[in-house]
């Protein structure tokens, strides 16, 4: 299998798309805690490279990993699976 089909994939909802050709992801996680089995939410935020400004806020989209495009950019919009809706 190549390198690149092996890279890494999230889907998380668009929070801000105030920076040109970037927008930023918020992804989240569910675990397990070990001790007392209740479920804890984890969110993570990326930022992630939009080429085309597409995205809007509350966009449901899928990011994947790419090399880095800046300091924080590792990560490109593959898809925009939902639009969010207007207001």
């Amino acid at each position: 299998m190549t390198e690149r089909n092996m890279r890494k994939s999230r889907t998380g909802k668009v929070v801000s798309n105030k920076m040109d050709k970037t927008v930023v992801v918020a992804v989240e996680t569910f675990k397990r805690h070990k001790l007392y089995a209740r479920t804890i939410r984890y969110t993570k935020k990326y930022k992630v490279h939009d080429e085309s400004n597409e995205c809007r806020v509350g966009d449901k989209v899928r990011i994947a990993e790419t090399r880095p495009l800046s300091k924080e950019k590792r990560w490109r919009v593959a898809e925009v699976l939902e639009k969010g809706k207007q207001i």
